[in-house]
């Protein structure tokens, strides 16, 4: 009996300590990076948001890892205004027909408990990869209330200079060339 028991309790604490990373797929609908920039040197800041993105998180929490391949269509961009969006559109500063996607790839470096506040990683937008970190200000998983099907959700924010990118339309003008991020993003579990 003991032997059983034991027996149990030692395939119970290997599958614990082996339990597998979860893929989740970004749902659509519910992600979309947003952000802001400087028009004309303070004048005013121009915020806009791309809305179509895809990709997958890699995330094991009992191990406190992950990773993020995210891939975001240039052609998305929404400033609400269609003549900013084909400008932006254009070689002027993003050249889309050129440069159609931006990706991010990172993995998770920081932790609070099981949730990841942190992901280092890299940044290619207009051909240029440079090192980005995302702030992770909120991460949850729970059953979404309608499918009754896990869910996990973020909160992410960064900071870098386009300029870095090659992005520098407004330079000589003395537009501030910082960019903030916000990314809202859900995904479900793959497959």
């Amino acid at each position: 009996m003991n032997r059983i028991l034991l027996a149990s309790i030692a395939a119970m604490m290997s599958a614990t300590a082996f339990a597998a990373p979860v893929t989740y797929v970004l749902d659509p609908h519910h992600t979309y990076p947003s952000f802001e920039a400087d028009h004309m040197g303070g004048l005013s800041v121009w915020r806009g948001k791309f809305t179509e993105t895809s990709g997958k998180v890699v995330y094991d929490k009992d191990a406190k890892a992950g990773s993020i391949d995210i891939t975001v269509n240039i052609n998305s961009i929404d400033f609400g205004m269609a003549k900013m969006d084909e400008h932006a559109k254009s070689p002027d500063i993003f050249d889309a027909a050129k440069y159609p996607t931006a990706t991010y790839t990172g993995k998770f470096t920081k932790f609070n408990g099981a949730s990841p506040t942190e992901a280092q990683g890299t940044l290619t937008l207009h051909g240029v990869t440079k090192p980005v970190t995302l702030v992770i200000n909120s991460f949850l998983c729970k059953p979404n209330p309608m499918t009754k099907k896990e869910v996990c959700g973020a909160d992410a924010s960064a900071a870098f200079n386009r300029a870095d990118f090659g992005v520098n339309y407004g330079d000589s003008y003395g537009f501030k060339m910082g960019v903030k991020l916000q990314i809202q993003v859900e995904g479900s579990p793959e497959g």
